[in-house]
């Protein structure tokens, strides 16, 4: 990726028309971004053997070299560089060879503002995650295709096994687990792994969109099918297809939604809003949720027919506080990583320091703990990270439990001070400390009040 002296990430313009160059990068430099620019196919292949660009916006129709040879070419010979293809003269067929291509989005002139901007800023994200899920280390055997997936504990040996058994199929896969413990990469890692691989991985972070426009994103739209549908568009679907589409926190969608993707799932058909016309559609599904779904099915907020539908392969990812042996390797992982991207010297983390990020129960998981060392190297000094580098809820939490042997206790003295002191590691996580004590959360519940604990921190 290249970036000039500031820091800025370039994106490159390709495009016959001055005025269109002119206006995609006048709305770059309000995002931050700097853009260099290109009348042709031929030009725009020479400006990238000289340097590489983190984003390249081409126009497929041009009269020196058309714009899917030239796609072919910046995948064969700069993988890093995303690809956003531009066109006046939309078709099904020309979105899916794009795709196939290897390009990661599909742009329609005349085209919004806002939507130049999110196609932009999706493939700046894109490619900063496939450079930070990099692999620390070479592949184990049995790992290839999963190396930026960072663990070694038998939990997760289970995970690998069960990724590498259900990849080959096109059936359908939920993944469970609490928020932050590497759904969506387990779900790449599926897509990379299965005969899917060259076509596109496409996910959609469902609690993010309203119903509304979450439809016409998955199913697309005609044109005035809907105020303010002044022209058609192709769905995320019908980018997708022959490749993997990932629903990420599923339930977050609603009935009407849901009962509309059962049909896709059933037929492999479907409609665009607005359309009576069915289009045939060749994708994997897999969905994950942070949700216990049986319960979501009791509450009426998850079709019963949808999740049998779904969970033909299930896969558990386990929380990281049941992995504990693999936090000192992914914290090794995102200190090499945010010390690389920040250039910091941060050379390793004190024994003490590990001990506490080891003891900690953290309820964010993987992602906590990411972001955790990545706030410690932006803003702390120092080559190794010390215990008071850590955040005090982490290091607070080292007291230890102790019983003076000269003072007299009551068993309810004991159970006491100690549940204050399982609240006071966990922050008042209820759940968390009931876990730990052994006991229900009404339980534990009875006791706080009981013994009048303070359970906020």
């Amino acid at each position: 990726m290249r970036e000039n002296d500031a820091g800025q990430r370039q994106v490159l313009v390709v495009d016959d028309e001055e005025a269109i160059r002119t206006g995609i990068a006048q709305v770059l430099a309000t995002m931050g971004l700097q853009a260099a620019t290109a009348a042709g196919g031929a030009a725009a292949l020479e400006m990238l053997a000289r340097s590489p660009y983190a984003v390249v916006l081409l126009d497929i129709r041009m009269p020196d070299l058309d714009g899917m040879e030239v796609l072919k070419r910046i995948r064969r010979d700069h993988p890093e560089s995303e690809v956003i293809m531009i066109t006046g003269f939309p078709t099904i067929q020309g979105a899916v060879e794009a795709i196939r291509h290897g390009a990661l989005d599909y742009l329609v002139k005349p085209f919004r503002l806002d939507d130049l901007e999110a196609v932009v800023r999706r493939a700046l994200d894109h490619q900063e995650q496939r450079t930070s899920t990099a692999a620390p280390a070479e592949p184990e055997n049995g790992r290839e295709g999963m190396e930026f997936i960072v663990g070694d504990s038998p939990a997760m040996k289970k995970v690998f096994a069960k990724i590498r058994r259900a990849a080959p199929s096109s059936s359908t896969v939920i993944l469970t687990g609490e928020s932050g413990t590497g759904k969506e990469l387990a779900a790449r890692a599926i897509h990379l792994l299965s005969p899917r691989r060259n076509h596109e991985f496409v996910p959609v972070d469902c609690s993010a969109l309203v119903e509304t426009l979450l439809e016409s994103e998955l199913f697309g739209h005609v044109k005035g099918s809907f105020t303010g549908a002044h022209q058609s568009k192709h769905g995320l679907f019908e980018l997708a297809n022959h490749g993997t589409f990932f629903f990420d926190e599923i339930t977050n969608l609603s009935l009407n939604i849901q009962a509309k993707l059962l049909r896709v799932i059933q037929e492999r058909e479907f409609m665009q809003v607005g359309s009576q016309k069915r289009i045939k559609l060749d994708i994997r599904i897999i969905a994950s949720s942070n949700r216990d779904l049986n319960e979501a099915i009791k509450s009426g907020v998850f079709r019963e027919d949808l999740f049998y539908r779904l969970s033909v392969l299930p896969i558990h990812l386990p929380p990281l506080r049941e992995r504990a042996e693999d936090i000192p390797l992914l914290a090794e992982h995102f200190l090499r990583k945010y010390a690389q991207k920040g250039n910091r010297e941060v050379t390793g983390i004190s024994p003490a320091a590990m001990k506490m990020l080891c003891s900690y129960a953290w309820p964010g998981n993987v992602r906590e703990l990411e972001h955790t060392l990545e706030r410690i190297i932006i803003l702390e000094d120092g080559d190794i990270i010390e215990p008071e580098h850590l955040p005090s809820f982490i290091s607070q939490r080292q007291a230890e439990f102790q019983v003076f042997p000269e003072e007299d206790h009551t068993l309810e003295d004991l159970e006491k001070r100690y549940i204050q002191f399982v609240l006071q590691r966990t922050k008042g996580r209820r759940q968390e400390a009931a876990r730990i004590l052994g006991i229900n959360r009404k339980t534990l519940s009875s006791k706080i009040e009981k013994y009048q604990l303070r359970v906020n921190w």
